[in-house]
């Protein structure tokens, strides 16, 4: 397995695949996925792109830190889960966030992978609220030492 950074539309597949199905392709060109500091992420296993994540220097208005990034997007083959690739993406971004200044990472996670964010140091702010045609979902921030 190895992680490298990608373009924008290198994460469309997978985003669409996985946290998009059956809608529109123009639904996984998230806003700010080509601003100078959004950066992409992809794992790859025998150099296939199979795991993706996206990092968005965006604050959250309910979180108090300075400089904060957003993940968004994060979503890994259905024949590829549960092997890592998801944490390995984050232990990428980590260093990344961190030499840019911030000290935050949040998501607005899907109450389905509550589990996986809480096992990789998230914690959850606030109550579960419904995103309209994709479910409900919780914020969650982790601290970036």
């Amino acid at each position: 397995m190895k992680v490298l950074r990608i373009s924008a539309q290198d994460t469309y597949e997978i985003r669409q695949q996985m946290l998009r199905q059956g809608r529109p392709i123009e639904e996984v060109h998230f806003p700010k996925d080509d601003d100078d500091q959004t950066f992409h992420l992809g794992a790859f296993i025998e150099g296939k792109l199979v795991s993706v994540a996206s990092f968005y220097f965006e604050n959250h208005p309910d979180l108090p830190d300075e400089y904060q990034y957003r993940l968004r997007g994060m979503a890994t083959l259905a024949d590829h889960q549960h092997i890592g690739l998801s944490s390995a993406l984050l232990r990428m971004a980590f260093p990344i966030i961190k030499q840019n200044l911030c000290s935050l990472l949040w998501c607005n996670a899907r109450t389905s992978a509550m589990g996986f964010y809480q096992k990789v140091g998230f914690e959850k702010v606030g109550e579960e609220f419904e995103i309209p045609t994709i479910g409900p979902h919780v914020l969650m921030f982790k601290k970036i030492i």
